[in-house]
């Protein structure tokens, strides 16, 4: 198969109309091709004139490891072309930026899940290219956590650079088909083509990921495919005081780890609670000792998720009701605990960070009530679910 880079520099009569054209590039570390050419360098080594370049938050080089650690702008040593931040002074693109070229190629490699921030990138860059009268070419990639869908909307008024628009945590889209969502449902008049893979199978081996394609972290703690599929459960652990093992070289393919937890009685509640959430992966007691963030130098328990291998069920597993039912657990168990975090999330400063990252209330709300059963939270996200995959049908390019 190909990705979009691989077709527009394999494909003559995809880069016509970029001739006598200056063109932007949107990439970080995964943005390579096939061999693991760079996208910047492969396009520049093509002929294509690219003027200037971007990269989202952790950065082009991809080397800013936390959330809210920001990167500045810069002149590309090699090529002395502008490198513009989009996690810096500005997380949407200036006037001066958008003058810099007049075709925006993004070539970013996505989760599939809402709060990954270069959804809301893309948006952004959507939004400022209509304004500006630009082109916006999307080079697509695969969704490596494929085409299921999980979670509840994100609520009116919840919006942040975290949470673009009414979609659910898991999206199950690919960039391009984003953009089509985006331009539908903010009503954009922009210029908008997408370089659509060949051969991408969302359902074939690799359930998303194709097999003979090598992975490359999008972000310094997305470090493989598990880690893809977990993070729509995951992520919000960094609304917690529990540590999502960053500092560790498994991030964010836990479900919890703690130095004051007894994991193996909270799977056990877990099963207890709702035994059907945890199918379609294994779950593992671990021990972990972060070297730096949440709990650093601790030694935490916890539980591992192997959504991979044998253990992996691509049509039953579940991470964001994964991650909900590991904190009603801990709340039936430790009723007391000090589970959500309070601290600035992406600059939102007046509400929980667990609910920013979730687009609203209702999952914590669901967590505390101690009424609450699994299925109250499982009517709502359901509905919410059916909502999005009716609404997404027409943006959809790539079926089986």
């Amino acid at each position: 198969m190909k990705f979009g880079i691989d077709r527009l520099l394999s494909e003559p009569d995809l880069r016509k109309p970029l001739e006598g054209r200056r063109v932007a590039l949107v990439a970080h570390p995964a943005s390579v091709t096939a061999d693991l050419t760079h996208s910047l360098d492969a396009l520049i080594a093509a002929g294509v004139n690219v003027t200037s370049a971007f990269g989202p938050q952790h950065g082009l080089k991809g080397d800013k490891q936390d959330n809210m650690v920001e990167t500045a702008d810069e002149t590309d040593p090699q090529y002395g072309i502008p490198v513009f931040s989009l996690y810096g002074e500005v997380r949407r693109p200036t006037g001066q930026m958008m003058s810099s070229a007049d075709v925006f190629l993004f070539d970013l490699q996505d989760l599939g899940c809402r709060i990954y921030t270069f959804v809301t990138t893309l948006l952004y860059l959507l939004e400022e290219a209509a304004k500006h009268d630009k082109s916006v070419w999307v080079l697509d990639r695969p969704n490596p956590a494929g085409r299921p869908v999980e979670g509840t909307l994100l609520e009116p008024g919840h919006e942040s650079f975290v949470g673009a628009a009414p979609m659910p945590m898991r999206h199950g889209l690919t960039m391009g088909e984003m953009g089509h969502w985006f331009i539908e449902h903010f009503g954009l008049d922009v210029d908008y083509r997408v370089i659509e893979m060949e051969g991408w199978q969302p359902d074939g081996p690799g359930h998303g990921w194709p097999v003979d394609r090598v992975w490359i972290n999008p972000s310094p703690n997305a470090a493989n495919v598990n880690m893809a599929r977990a993070y729509a459960g995951t992520v919000m652990l960094e609304g917690t005081t529990l540590s999502e093992a960053r500092g560790t070289t498994r991030p964010l393919e836990v479900l919890f780890g703690a130095p004051d937890l007894d994991a193996k009685a909270v799977l056990a509640e877990m099963k207890a609670f709702a035994p059907d959430w945890i199918e379609g992966c294994a779950l593992r007691e671990c021990w972990f000792e972060p070297t730096f963030h949440k709990h650093a130098g601790e030694l935490c328990n916890g539980l591992m998720i192997h959504a991979e291998g044998p253990f992996y069920n691509h049509a039953r597993f579940r991470p964001w009701r994964l991650q909900a039912l590991a904190f009603k657990a801990i709340r039936r168990l430790y009723p007391d605990y000090e589970l959500w975090r309070d601290f600035p999330y992406e600059y939102e400063l007046e509400r929980l960070a667990i609910d920013v990252i979730n687009g609203g209330a209702t999952l914590r709300e669901w967590v505390e009530d101690t009424e609450a059963r699994s299925g109250d939270l499982h009517s709502v996200a359901s509905l919410d679910e059916k909502n999005w995959l009716e609404e997404v049908a027409r943006s959809k390019m790539y079926h089986q």
